[in-house]
């Protein structure tokens, strides 16, 4: 959602309401997408580099990022009209603590929709992710090691000595790590959307979009609409062949 700041600059708005405007076209992306039928969303509302910007525009947008999170958790809300389950997606730790009481309110309080899901990624970067995924499946592994030494059970290291001395092989693979990534919540997106003309990604979702169609049209956000997500959809289908290609070549 890329764009805000450059939308208010654009349109002599005061310092804020690029990001409220923003809102009102997500709210409208997301209608779009749940009434083409698409099942999972995931958007990109804040990133951990984010925090480095001037301490009072943080502010504002926390305060305004709990208070739609309250308001999407509304009875009326988008999500409980399109039974949508929300998940908040990063270091939640380093949210406020107004902020992060809310997103645990909105995702308990949507834990029982099944009919779609919408990923907001929050304090996030996906080298982030990656980190806390290697680090998870480190403790979970070292778990087990002491749990089967601890009981005499052999798992191919006759004792946790022997993992030190790199007498057993490959004890974390991929499976692992994809299962304690933030993301494990959803598949890997089929179309990546980037607005402002932006080519680059981010550091969002670098693990999962190795083979997504990327669409960056070079609206700002607050200016997108129905007919770019439809173009984004029908260049994916017209891409479908290839993309999937490619995987199979892996």
């Amino acid at each position: 959602m890329d764009g805000n700041r450059r939308f208010a600059k654009k349109q002599n708005l005061i310092e804020g309401a690029g990001h409220k405007v923003g809102y009102l076209a997500l709210m409208s992306m997301l209608r779009y997408s749940y009434e083409l039928g698409v099942k999972y969303v995931t958007i990109y509302a804040f990133s951990i580099e984010n925090f480095k910007r001037r301490p009072e525009e943080v502010q504002s947008v926390m305060d305004l990022m709990q208070e739609k999170i309250e308001q999407l958790i509304n009875e009326e809300s988008i999500l409980n009209h399109f039974g949508v389950r929300v998940h908040f997606i990063g270091n939640l730790k380093l949210l406020s603590a107004p902020v992060r009481l809310a997103a645990e309110r909105a995702m308990l309080v949507t834990a029982c929709n099944s009919r779609a899901v919408l990923s907001i990624c929050v304090a996030y970067t996906s080298t982030n992710e990656i980190m806390h995924a290697v680090e998870e499946s480190c403790v979970k592994k070292w778990d087990e090691i002491r749990e089967l030494n601890a009981s005499g059970v052999d798992c191919g290291l006759t004792k946790l000595e022997g993992y030190e001395k790199g007498e057993a092989q490959d004890l974390i693979n991929l499976t692992d790590i994809e299962k304690h990534l933030y993301m494990a919540v959803a598949p890997d997106p089929d179309i990546l959307i980037r607005t402002s003309g932006e080519t680059r990604l981010s550091n969002f979702l670098l693990w999962q979009s190795q083979y997504c169609y990327l669409y960056s049209p070079s609206v700002l956000w607050p200016e997108i609409g129905f007919w770019h997500l439809l173009w984004a959809v029908l260049n994916f289908q017209r891409n479908h062949f290839y993309l999937e290609k490619k995987k199979k070549q892996l």
